[in-house]
């Protein structure tokens, strides 16, 4: 028996219009002859009736609710709407389906409710049931403990069941459908050249998702990785095949790919630089303050620590707990509100000199300050002024040419 796993997302399964797009896939893939599992997000966004903000409204979250193991059972009635929905409109279509909660797929998961972590899936049920029918829809998104508590698995959450799924039934492939035609080379809202990409591995897809693209989840990449399994991102409503995600290009293409330094920009708005700076001690301010973050819940990115003090990120959101916390100790911290961090991603970098002047002199060409660095293997990183985020996205995109044919 072939398995696939097809995830769709919450704009996917919004509409009756949108469904009847997410159906003909289902029926290209049982053309052929696959067993076929997929995995709905909630119906819509808000304010969609059903969508999770939407329902989270009604209690007044976050500033009023009962309990956390309440809210879990709030938020998994949207996931649970939509995979009876669409099972009824595959059933009117005369394709054999039926529709599952997350617990009843076989999820288990621990107590931390509203970010639970998997532990198992046991596949039985979804075993049984194909023994009657083709398609299998599964609410994502949940699961339930071991003691029987529903619990949900933090937002992403319905790659996540994907993967684990794919995972768990030794799946063909995953295929995760979405807005757009695959991974963008760049955000398209920010620049207009952007273009999707016809294979990536989990490890630049994985870091183009930590670093702000929204495309998938990167624990569902992980996963996938992990198990071994293909991952393709494609559009819910265009017949092509996306992007592949895989362990090699080369393997994959049996050929070359040239000049292909970096695979895509990714960014993340909306977050502060906090620099706390002492002349003495300063090994005592550096295990003060990001323990004092820790304990606060408060997370912490794009860390430099030097003798004389350090230098990190929070989102705005966060910036006058931190600040609160930091001068309670005594710190007298210096704030750059209103941050963005863009990030240059691509395996081809690795051992490549050079990368970052380029990185630095397109910056300084189209006039942006660079406020902090830093990099890895596969990734470079700045920090910015949000004001300039549109001009660096473009400039990093254009200077390592991702409009072009070579950025396959």
């Amino acid at each position: 028996m072939q398995v696939l796993v097809q995830k769709f997302g919450g704009t996917s399964v919004q509409t009756e219009e949108n469904r009847n797009h997410v159906i003909k896939h289902i029926k290209n893939a049982l053309i052929n002859n696959y067993k076929i599992v997929v995995v709905v997000s909630a119906l819509g966004r808000k304010p969609d009736p059903y969508a999770t903000d939407t329902l989270l409204d009604l209690i007044g979250f976050p500033s009023n609710h009962n309990s956390d193991r309440e809210l879990d059972l709030l938020m998994s009635c949207g996931e649970t709407i939509a995979s009876v929905v669409l099972s009824n409109e595959l059933q009117k279509n005369h394709i054999s389906a039926s529709a599952l909660t997350g617990a009843q797929a076989g999820f288990i998961t621990n107590e931390d409710h509203n970010r639970a972590k998997i532990k198992e899936v046991r596949t039985e049920r979804i075993l049984k049931e194909f023994e009657q029918h083709d398609v299998v829809v599964v609410a994502g998104f949940q699961g339930q403990t071991s003691t029987g508590e529903i619990t949900t698995i933090g937002r992403g959450g319905s790659d996540t069941t994907a993967a684990a799924l794919g995972a768990a039934l030794e799946a063909e492939s995953i295929e995760i459908f979405t807005d757009v035609n695959g991974v963008m080379t760049a955000d398209p809202r920010v620049v207009s050249s952007a273009r999707p990409l016809d294979i990536v591995t989990y490890t630049e897809i994985c870091n183009l998702a930590y670093q702000g693209a929204k495309v998938i989840h990167p624990r569902a990449v992980e996963i996938a990785m992990q198990s071994k399994i293909p991952m393709r991102v494609r559009s819910t409503y265009l017949q092509e095949e996306g992007t592949l995600v895989t362990a090699s290009r080369l393997q994959e293409l049996d050929r070359d790919i040239p000049d292909r330094l970096i695979t895509g920009i990714a960014h993340i708005s909306s977050i502060s630089q906090i620099k706390v700076q002492t002349k003495e001690e300063a090994h005592r301010l550096q295990s003060e303050v990001f323990k004092a973050m820790a304990e606060a819940g408060i997370s912490v990115d794009f860390i430099n620590i030097s003798p004389t003090g350090v230098i990190y990120t929070v989102p705005n959101a966060h910036k006058e707990k931190a600040v609160h916390i930091l001068e309670t100790l005594g710190f007298q911290p210096e704030i750059t509100d209103n941050c963005a961090k863009v990030s240059a991603v691509g395996a081809g970098m690795t051992g490549v000199p050079g990368v970052a002047s380029r990185i630095v002199q397109s910056l300084t060409n189209a006039g942006v300050q660079i406020l902090q660095s830093a990099d890895s293997h596969t990734t470079i990183w700045v920090l910015i002024h949000e004001k300039d985020l549109n001009a660096a996205v473009n400039a990093l995109h254009d200077v390592f040419e991702l409009s072009g044919d070579n950025g396959i």
